[in-house]
């Protein structure tokens, strides 16, 4: 294949929502690009991006795919992505390698709520946008609805360049207004036919042309004051201002295809290739220290692993944005966020699941390799004179979680390796064991994402696996002062055991003044692993209880504090005052004191108003501002406390806090309520108590299931 020079390669995302039409557009894409010679479909499951068996059998993206068209001597990276709002990290990790993102939009549904998520998205990340409208030849296409739907919800910036004299089976020319040509589809296929625009067009184009020229002069001030002398600008001027307004995100141009008729897609490569900026002219990325890193050939190599992927009968794949110098096989390079040594023993670029074996790639290119020994996404590939680290792609926390096991538990062992695996193909999938809850933990950005994954453990791992609702990390506390004493006596021939311990125990508060009605003769501040503290003081006098065995007594305590007395949860927040206490100089020793040590602390406790903490999050609910009564209510009704609101252009952002014993399935819950147009962030917020009915559940419910363990 042809290596091209870092100004002639553009690189871009399809984005949108999951009906829109990328995987059918990427396919045209690479057919009118000579990168496959007939066109596949989704219907027919031959797509050359849809190509895993997931995909194919639910006949949706999962994850993103890299597919190329080489058109007018430039070489057009492509990442098709899912639309899907639970896979939302395939495309955030597209956005980090690519100039432009074209957004897909449906001409018969409109705006959809993959488009909202992801612009939102770009728009963090300052991603050039244009859009195309597809699906045009379907009999409920509505083009200007369409128009109107996207300027209300991103804009007056949005910019017509095409747009269709009919739509649905009518559906046959788009006037160009860069061109100012008619452009008609042959209906047997075959090249695009140029044309003056007819006259029974000409009003309604000349309209459209003056907010064209108007929007291309915003690029640059000298294109501003040509437009204010003439009120025209020529083509070349236009398609500077386009490329520049585009580039700096002033124009968002929309253009029409029909995707699956292959309409529109041949001058939608030649607008790609005018007008998104080259590699060298993008925000380019950030290194780990913060400073800014532009891509160029100029400089030494390096590369970045955007992300990774797992196939069957390859193994690991690196998808590598180039952003210095050049890459070639049989390279020697270093993971400068290792230090390990790699080689680069095959390079590829792609289209979907066909590999085409390249010798080299030039800064800003996007290729494949393969057979690193140790390399995983968000990771730096660097000539070994370079110590250049790229900062890290941030992805969404997990909104939905669940515990999960293997069937048969002699493969828990390969159900871990699994998900791991899944994690480095999918970073928005979390796994995690929780030696608190005793559970392993998967958390996505959804339920259908984790569904998905199940499906991957049960048909390609061969791990039959079954979700348990995970429990709640609940922590217990006292609320007042309490004494208690505990005497531990054994005999059993031979030496025996005896240990006494008295304790008085009050809540820990931070800056708290010490107790005096025990003298304190020692002092010892624990910070507990799972939040909290537990402060042990020594008050013995009169060498009641040997110094020697006060670690034990905390060892007792502590084993207690790691196991509550109410619902064997984690304990925290309490100060322990050992007091008094006896000793036999011959059958004390260190396991009688412990032994008494963690029942004295149990009895105490009791009596000292136990109080159950449960976990509180802060929660921002992004929803659209008709859909605020519905979602409110809701929040309502898991006992949210709401913080406050922001606006957002058409939508509202709700803050509250909220515990997160209410929170399970929420993620399925806001999906009904608004159509999936919402989302949801949730972040760790504090402890606070349950409410006196809930306690009263909670313990009820640790007692019953502590008699099953016990039967």
């Amino acid at each position: 294949m042809k290596i091209y020079n870092t100004q002639d390669i553009r690189n871009i995302a399809l984005l949108g929502g999951a009906k829109s039409g990328k995987t059918t557009l990427a396919e045209a894409m690479a057919f009118e690009g000579k990168a496959i010679t007939r066109m596949g479909s989704v219907d027919d499951k031959n797509t050359a991006s849809d190509y895993r068996d997931i995909e194919t059998e639910k006949q949706i993206s999962v994850t993103a795919s890299l597919l190329y068209a080489e058109f007018n001597d430039r070489k057009i990276n492509i990442l098709d992505t899912p639309g899907t709002p639970d896979f939302i990290g395939e495309p955030i990790g597209a956005l980090h390698a690519v100039e432009a993102g074209v957004v897909l939009v449906n001409a018969t549904s409109g705006i959809e709520v993959g488009t909202e998520i992801i612009w939102r998205r770009a728009a963090k990340l300052e991603t050039p946008i244009l859009f195309a409208v597809n699906q045009l030849d379907h009999e409920k296409a509505n083009f200007e609805d369409t128009i109107r739907q996207l300027k209300e919800s991103f804009g007056p910036k949005v910019t017509v360049v095409q747009y269709p004299v009919a739509t649905g089976a009518q559906f046959d020319a788009v006037v160009d207004l860069v061109l100012q040509k008619l452009i008609t589809f042959p209906k047997d296929g075959g090249p695009a036919v140029l044309s003056e625009i007819p006259e029974s067009e000409r009003p309604r184009a000349d309209e459209m042309y003056k907010l064209l020229v108007e929007a291309s002069a915003q690029g640059a001030d000298d294109l501003m004051e040509k437009y204010f002398e003439t009120n025209d600008l020529t083509i070349d001027e236009m398609r500077r201002g386009i490329k520049l307004g585009l580039g700096n995100r002033s124009v968002f141009p929309v253009m029409c295809v029909s995707a699956k008729q292959n309409k529109g897609v041949a001058r939608l490569l030649e607008f790609i290739g005018y007008n998104v900026i080259p590699p060298t002219e993008g925000r380019g990325l950030t290194t780990k220290d913060g400073n800014p890193y532009t891509c160029d050939p100029a400089k030494p190599m390096t590369a970045f692993i955007f992300k990774t992927a797992k196939e069957p009968h390859i193994g690991d794949i690196a998808f590598l944005k180039v952003m210095g110098g050049e890459i070639a096989e049989g390279m020697d390079i270093v993971n400068t966020c290792t230090g390990n040594k790699e080689r680069i023993s095959q390079l590829m670029t792609a289209v979907g699941k066909n590999r085409v074996k390249v010798d080299k790639a030039v800064a800003g290119d996007i290729v494949l390799t393969m057979k690193l020994k140790d390399a995983k996404f968000n990771q730096t590939l660097a000539a070994p004179s370079e110590s250049t680290v790229f900062a890290d792609i941030v992805y969404p926390e997990p909104i939905f979680t669940t515990a999960i096991k293997a069937v048969n538990a002699t493969e828990d062992e390969k159900l871990g390796t699994a998900l791991n695996e899944m994690h480095q193909a999918d970073p928005t999938l979390r796994v995690d064991y929780s030696r608190e809850l005793k559970q392993l933990l998967l958390s996505g950005q959804g339920e259908y994402h984790i569904s998905i994954a199940k499906w991957i453990l049960d048909n390609q791992y061969k791990i039959a696996t079954e979700f348990i609702t995970p429990k709640i990390p609940y922590r217990e506390t006292i609320t007042k002062t309490a004494e208690a004493m505990y005497r531990h006596k054994k005999q059993s021939g031979g030496a025996g055991q005896f240990a006494e311990v008295s304790l008085y125990i009050e809540p820990y508060e931070e800056g708290m003044t010490p107790q005096t009605k025990y003298p304190i003769r020692g002092t010892e501040t624990v910070d507990l692993p799972w939040g909290g503290r537990l402060v042990f003081n020594n008050c013995i006098v009169g060498g009641a209880i040997d110094a020697r065995f006060m670690p034990a007594i905390l060892k007792g305590v502590m084993e207690k504090m790691e196991e509550g007395p109410l619902t064997g949860s984690y304990a925290r927040d309490i100060v322990v005052n050992v007091f008094d206490g006896k000793m036999h100089p011959v059958d004390s020793n260190e396991m009688a004191f412990k032994l008494a040590g963690r029942n004295a602390f149990k009895e105490a406790f009791k009596n000292a108003g136990p109080k159950i903490l449960e976990p509180v999050y802060d929660t921002d609910v992004n929803v659209p501002t008709d859909r605020m009564g519905d979602v409110m209510t809701d929040l309502q009704g898991r006992r949210a406390m709401v913080m406050g609101m922001e606006s957002d252009g058409a939508y509202q952002t709700i803050l509250a806090k909220v515990p997160l014993a209410e929170m399970n399935r929420y993620a399925t819950t806001l999906s009904s309520l608004t159509s999936g147009r919402a989302a949801y962030g949730m972040k760790f917020a504090e402890y606070a108590p349950v409410p006196t009915d809930l306690q009263a559940e909670l313990l009820k419910a640790y007692e019953a299931s502590a008699a099953q363990d016990e039967e």
